[in-house]
């Protein structure tokens, strides 16, 4: 009976958390307006809005430069173009693409390589709504130093108000929260690992070996 009843606590804890996780979805938008940043980084998918998000972004001056993140290798910059919908002067100056990537953990290891390369110490991250608190958890994780401003861009086949009323809604809401709580388990994972051992300062090292 034990056991029955620390199942069902475990079931119950997870359906509250699903419930947390789509309420805070679906209030995730519309965004509020970002501050100016060193850069935008857009993570691509199925649809091209938030391409178009982060270059209306870019083309307001709210960073320096955009990454198009996991961008398809076959497509060309020119492909890219049509797809942005942005001025070509703003396209061909301060747009780089991405090749990468090929799922989050990509997109998070090429975003941190890229701000580090560019020395950007702020982002503006957009992508889907949904895919938005896995994101942010995975490019913390790889920048942490770095300060991030998420700006969801609302996904046209999922209705994130009554995501429970549809097949396709639902399955993806449960996907996304069940893969949300492995990344939020991983990472607490890690942190109990052993903690790196700071360096004694030169003149302690030295007056040791002394």
């Amino acid at each position: 009976m034990k056991s029955i009843a620390a199942l069902l606590i475990l079931v119950m804890v997870w359906f509250v958390g699903l419930l947390a996780f789509t309420s805070r979805v679906d209030q995730s938008t519309p965004p509020a307006e970002p501050p100016v940043s060193d850069g935008v980084v857009v993570l691509t998918g199925a649809s091209n809005l938030r391409l178009e998000a982060a270059t209306k972004l870019l083309e307001a001056g709210k960073g320096k430069r955009l990454l198009i993140s996991g961008v398809n290798r076959e497509a060309s910059r020119e492909d890219v173009l049509g797809v942005t919908k942005a001025v070509r002067p703003i396209y061909e100056c301060c747009i780089d693409l991405g090749y990468s990537a090929a799922d989050t953990i990509g997109n998070a290891s090429e975003t941190a390589e890229w701000a580090k390369a560019k020395d950007y110490h702020s982002l503006i991250v957009v992508t889907a709504d949904y895919h938005m608190p896995r994101s942010m958890l995975e490019l913390r994780a790889t920048m942490p130093d770095v300060t991030l401003h998420p700006y969801p861009v609302v996904t046209e086949s999922l209705n994130a108000h009554r995501w429970w009323k549809g097949g396709t809604s639902a399955r993806r809401m449960t996907v996304e929260y069940c893969k949300y709580l492995a990344i939020l388990g991983r990472e607490a994972f890690l942190k109990l690992g052993p903690k790196e051992k700071a360096e004694p300062p030169t003149g302690e090292a030295t007056k040791e070996a002394s």
